[in-house]
């Protein structure tokens, strides 16, 4: 049963992501579920932590807070009527209670920089979320990057994901055990284009980190069938940046933000398609403890 309820919740969680411009109450999205309002209300809560509504607001606020960062063609009038806001005085409030600024003070202090949303406690023993002034120094990512990495732009095909959900960091390892325990005896990992891969849903710059959802699974062009509390999805074919990375799991954040700044300074706008990881080696068995990884930003 609890199985069925991961399943069931896995396609709500993907079903609100293509439609946070759409109706996504309470009793919408049970209906689509087939779980009475209140079954739903619970099993949603036991899983993700959060009310439906609290989950369905706080996405459709920080795929705004991305676009206010990332694009600047695009009103902010336009931004709120794509995710779902009617009104701009609930827009700008909604958006004022989570990141502490206007939609256009947020605009101002982060487009065309490479600046950190974090989460602080004020003097009322409130969350707050503040803007820092770049995480570090550019020019010190942009070394970073040409030392440790090799960049491209590479047209991806369509590929099979088979995977686990994981909201925020607390047991990361587990899901990605449990994810090799399945692919283990099916020889997934030992086929050619199979790897481990991990899908981020949401933005750790935006998000708060027991927050973000992140899918752990086998991505491979080879046919997959899933099962138990394994999904199956597709990765759509798309054109993205690729940065190949030899590091150590703890540089994995510092690599991230300098792929970004380099998307950044060469032009290029990210897709509304999420990032991912591909591995190419288990960590534990290389000599210096070090990850061969793709880093996949998807771009328009």
């Amino acid at each position: 049963m609890q199985e069925e309820y991961i399943k069931r919740i896995n396609k709500i969680l993907t079903f609100i992501d293509e439609n946070l411009d759409a109706d996504l109450s309470l009793q919408t999205i049970s209906n689509m579920a087939f779980y009475s309002p209140f079954h739903l209300h619970r099993i949603f809560k036991a899983i993700t932590n959060e009310t439906l509504s609290s989950y369905v607001t706080r996405k459709r606020i920080e795929r705004t807070a991305m676009m206010l960062m990332h694009d600047k063609e695009c009103s902010i009038a336009e931004i709120s009527v794509k995710y779902g806001f009617k009104n701009d005085s609930t827009f700008s409030r909604t958006f004022k209670k989570i990141y502490g600024q206007s939609p256009t003070e947020f605009r101002r202090s982060n487009l065309d920089s490479f600046s950190k949303i974090s989460k602080v406690n004020s003097n009322n023993g409130k969350a707050n979320y503040i803007t820092e002034e770049y995480l570090c120094n550019i020019d010190s990512l942009k070394n970073w990057l040409k030392i440790n990495a090799k960049v491209k732009i590479t047209e991806m095909p369509k590929m099979n994901f088979a995977y686990v959900t994981q909201i925020g960091t607390n047991g990361i390892e587990g899901s990605f055990q449990r994810i090799i325990k399945w692919a283990t005896p099916r020889e997934l990992l030992t086929k050619s284009n199979s790897n481990i891969c991990r899908v981020f849903h949401d933005s750790f710059k935006i998000t708060d980190g027991d927050k973000v959802r992140m899918s752990i699974g086998i991505l491979t062009g080879h046919e997959i069938k899933a099962d138990g509390h394994v999904e199956l999805t597709t990765i759509e074919k798309g054109k993205s940046i690729v940065g190949h990375f030899v590091i150590e799991p703890k540089e994995f954040e510092k690599s991230w933000n300098s792929l970004f700044i380099w998307m950044n300074e060469n032009g290029y706008k990210k897709a509304e398609r999420y990032p991912y990881e591909i591995f190419h080696n288990n960590f534990n068995e290389h000599p210096e403890n070090k990850c061969i990884v793709d880093f996949h930003i998807p771009i328009a």
